[in-house]
């Protein structure tokens, strides 16, 4: 689109979901002008300054290594794929008259308004957090890193007087909202019902499934599989959450870069995203305990959560199990996440920034995964599903096709 409308401007790529191969692949090869992955928003300053300032060095290294990605690219083996419909009879088959259904103990929508800081500080993966200013470990090792560890340690405590203020002054707002429906699967899709009786349908969730030809005895997964289908008379549940940990933090930012004091700047957004982490899983920690209750007796240290050793997963739309986007509009209209001061962008981006949001899988089988890339028979299958059509499909997934698309 830059390039259709004659654009000069550089162009930078950031996102938890985008990579420097699909960078150099896929985009920079269709915009003749410099193109380049921000891994972090700590990096970017750096990066533009490069990119304003026309620093032939740096736009000469950037060209010979993105070739270099590409020419390994194309090197790489042809991958094989099923029809949908080969794809589909290698589901993931679950014998639903010999397997765990859990009746959940809370059913319907519930929200937590103003979430406590202090509470939240307690469920902090400091590693990520490190990360955000290029310093690589584990923590709480990092601290003692012969190399990083001075800076880390004056960061943590940084950090940590920060927490402090931001509970204090209410500098942000933590909001959540979560829900469990009596669900069951109708094909690729998960229906959601009104309530027990399972007589009227209040919403369904689409999904896609993995067309990628796998070695024998290897599912070709698609979410759907992890709910029982409505031909096995098995009531199921299924669940959906959206959490925020930025909700007021203009104003802060705001008076931050008005002081020209990038580092608080930085610390604040850094900690408010760690926040809406740390809310999604100590809220999955509740839901697998009390609120759905599948699993009441659950004693796992924080260390062994964040190493996902619990039952049942969070996938988050728009990340490797499913990748379609618009299906976060889906999901905060069923949780009427707007209420919480949450929005979606024309592309679906959540704002707040510091916000996650995703679905609840129970099933003892339910796993994460990657849907890999698709073909045109299951996007013109998915694009039918949802009433919408197959070029909005492509124009927010073009990495996960298996064709060229629009």
């Amino acid at each position: 689109e830059m390039e259709r409308r004659n654009f000069h401007l550089p162009l930078m790529i950031g996102g938890a979901t985008t990579s420097k191969i699909h960078t150099a692949v896929k985009i920079a090869p269709q915009y003749q002008h410099p193109v380049v992955h921000v891994k972090d928003a700590s990096r970017a300053v750096g990066v533009a300054s490069s990119l304003v300032s026309g620093n032939k060095l740096f736009m000469a290294e950037l060209r010979t290594e993105y070739q270099g990605i590409r020419d390994l690219h194309s090197q790489k083996k042809a991958r094989k794929y099923l029809t949908l419909v080969q794809a589909r009879n290698n589901k993931l088959k679950i014998d639903w008259n010999n397997t765990p259904i859990y009746k959940p103990n809370f059913i319907g929508v519930k929200q937590l308004i103003d979430y406590p800081i202090e509470e939240l500080r307690k469920y902090i993966d400091w590693t990520f957090f490190f990360f955000v200013w290029e310093l690589k470990g584990k923590f709480p090792e990092i601290l003692n890193d012969e190399l990083q560890g001075e800076e880390a340690r004056k960061l943590y405590a940084d950090a940590n007087r920060m927490l402090d203020q931001m509970a204090e002054k209410k500098m942000v707002q933590a909001n959540g909202v979560f829900s469990i429906w009596p669900s069951n699967a109708d094909g690729d899709d998960i229906v959601v019902f009104e309530d027990e009786t399972r007589t009227k349908e209040i919403g369904r969730f689409y999904h896609l499934r993995q067309q990628e030809a796998k070695k024998e005895g290897s599912p070709n997964y698609c979410l759907s599989d992890f709910v029982a289908p409505i031909e096995s008379g098995k009531a199921d549940y299924f669940g959906g959450f959206a959490v925020t940990a930025g909700v007021g933090i203009e104003k802060w930012m705001k008076q931050f870069h008005a002081d020209h004091d990038d580092y608080n700047a930085i610390m604040l957004e850094a900690l408010a995203d760690r926040l809406a982490e740390a809310f999604a899983e100590l809220l999955h920690q509740k839901v697998r305990k009390e609120f759905w209750g599948y699993i009441p007796d659950e004693k796992l240290s924080l260390e062994e959560m964040l190493h996902v050793d619990y039952q049942g997963i969070r996938p988050a739309l728009g990340y490797p199990a499913c990748p379609e986007h618009h299906e976060k509009g889906n999901l905060f209209n069923m949780l009427r996440a707007t209420d919480l001061g949450m929005s979606l962008t024309e592309h679906f981006a959540m704002y707040p920034t510091a916000s996650v949001s995703g679905q609840y899988f129970a099933h003892p089988d339910s796993k994460y995964f990657s849907l890999e890339k698709v073909g045109i028979d299951q996007v013109e299958d998915y694009a039918q599903r949802k009433g919408v059509s197959v070029e909005v499909i492509e124009q927010f997934m073009p990495s996960n096709l298996n064709y060229k698309g629009i």
